[in-house]
């Protein structure tokens, strides 16, 4: 949003300038506008078009805007989840939770953007437990 203000304030006053190789290149500096708006757009359908759907025993990722992907983890495979939340993100009340998991094919999830008053972290820590207990399951750290 920065860079957009930006180009509109150089746009503004080279179009004012006297000079006429100025003017005649300003227009093209709107053209640099399109690359940020871009940009934007794709982050805001990467970011709606994911869905984490938590169940009792799997967190499903589904992902993706015209061909969607389905990862999905079993909640026994969390070792460890982490909350980080950046300036920004404080500000906004939202976080990030990174799972770190023992899964070969996603060692690491990150949920990006969850309003922090959801207690996600917390819900998932719990499934994790009440899920180990109903199958069993130990975690062994082998070095």
């Amino acid at each position: 949003m920065l860079l957009a203000t930006a180009i509109v304030i150089i746009f503004v006053l080279t179009s004012r300038s006297s000079s006429l190789e100025i003017r005649n290149f300003s227009p093209y500096m709107l053209i640099l506008l399109a690359v940020p708006i871009f940009i934007a757009g794709q982050r805001y359908l990467q970011t709606k078009c994911k869905v984490y759907e938590l169940t009792s025993e799997r967190l499903k990722t589904t992902e993706g805007v015209f061909s969607k992907v389905t990862d999905t983890l079993e909640l026994y495979r969390v070792k460890d989840i982490e909350t980080r939340q950046p300036f920004l993100y404080r500000l906004c009340g939202i976080e990030n939770v990174q799972l770190n998991t023992s899964d070969s094919s996603s060692p690491f999830v990150l949920i990006e953007a969850i309003r922090h008053h959801v207690g996600l972290a917390d819900k998932i820590r719990n499934q994790v437990e009440t899920i180990r207990q109903q199958k069993g399951v130990r975690e062994i750290d082998v070095e």
